[in-house]
């Protein structure tokens, strides 16, 4: 079959792989669409992240949505034609944070396209996929696979306004306006939160946070001060999405948050300094948020009822053929919010 493969850092090619076999629990799907991630992105563009590097040819690519084209003997959950969103978790079930219900923490987790194992995990962006029973998740007969490829990442902003608590009647500021921080605003104003504020160093995106939902934008580059009247009389906000990974944002969030607000980390940038003083001074709850459990499932049922539109983050969908330019698209912040291949 064909498949988009990275060697190292830009170097990305299409080339040939094997079909894997068919387990009496599995099932086989005919990918039709794979959204491009950061993390994608950053295995394209550096080759890795952190002290995740690409150490063998990898097939990345794990927002996956495709029809069932085959499915092991014991499988009761999908038949053959039906169109499924794929989660790219595959936790062993079995480990201490399996047992407690927290499978996002597995000790043998086997996430789609991740190098932070070895052997890699392959990914998605393949002709054809196979996956657990579990991981293919029905989407409607009517759902265009194209929105169903936002389950993935829509369930990672479930998962952090989870972390958040209640939204209802508070005032919300997002940190960086790609796909998750906009996807964020959606689910903040789906929520019932009162005010939403977005901030970014790109006008498109916050042209976009504008249309889907934010009450007001900063590009914090040509208004460094744009949240200075948030700051008054110890903050404005209550709850914070932090989705650009960035100290700097993280900073400013601190300061325009209220006593008592919660911050939630859903960007990954490395290390970054916390004005500790003003964080316990305020009393402001910091918390992480990582992947999904649940919320996938959550997730294909938001987007097949239309409760939240993906429509409008969707830029275009590429032919896998020009993978290459799908991946340069992807990373022109100024041109694109969400690129796919089309398989």
């Amino acid at each position: 079959m064909k498949a988009v493969i990275i060697h190292a850092a830009r170097d990305l090619r299409i080339g040939e792989a094997d079909i894997p076999e068919l387990g009496v629990h599995d099932v086989q799907v005919r990918v039709r669409a794979g959204g491009i991630c950061g993390s994608d992105l950053h295995y394209y563009q550096h080759g890795g992240f952190g002290t995740v590097r690409i150490r063998e040819p990898m097939i990345p690519g794990h927002e996956i949505a495709g029809v069932v084209t085959k499915t092991g003997a014991l499988v009761t959950k999908v038949r053959v034609g039906d169109k499924v969103a794929v989660n790219p978790s595959r936790a062993c079930g079995h480990c201490v944070f399996c047992l407690e219900g927290k499978p996002r923490h597995c000790l043998d987790m086997r996430f789609l396209g991740s190098a932070m194992r070895f052997p890699h995990v392959q990914g998605g962006f393949r002709e054809v996929l196979v996956c657990t029973e579990q991981q293919a998740v029905p989407v409607p007969a009517g759902l265009r696979l194209e929105h169903a490829v936002f389950a993935e990442p829509l369930a990672v902003c479930l998962h952090a306004a989870v972390q958040a608590g209640p939204l209802l009647g508070r005032r919300v500021l997002v940190t960086g306006t790609g796909p998750i921080g906009a996807l964020c605003i959606m689910v903040a104003r789906q929520a019932g939160a009162r005010e939403i504020v977005a901030t970014d160093l790109a006008d498109a995106p916050l042209a976009l946070a504008r249309t889907i939902g934010a009450d007001a934008a900063f590009n914090m580059r040509a208004e460094p001060d744009g949240l200075h009247r948030f700051q008054a009389d110890k903050g404005t906000f209550d709850v914070v999405f932090e989705a650009s990974g960035s100290g700097a944002a993280l900073a400013s969030a601190i300061s325009a948050a209220k006593p008592g607000a919660v911050i939630v980390q859903v960007g990954l940038g490395g290390d970054a300094s916390v004005p500790l003083n003003t964080l316990v001074a305020k009393e402001i709850q910091l918390r992480g948020t990582f992947r999904f459990d649940a919320e996938f499932e959550w997730a294909v049922d938001f987007i097949a009822s239309g409760t939240i539109d993906v429509a409008p983050l969707l830029t275009e969908m590429v032919p896998v053929d020009d993978a290459v330019r799908a991946f340069e698209l992807a990373g022109d912040r100024s041109r694109a919010m969400k690129v796919q291949l089309a398989f």
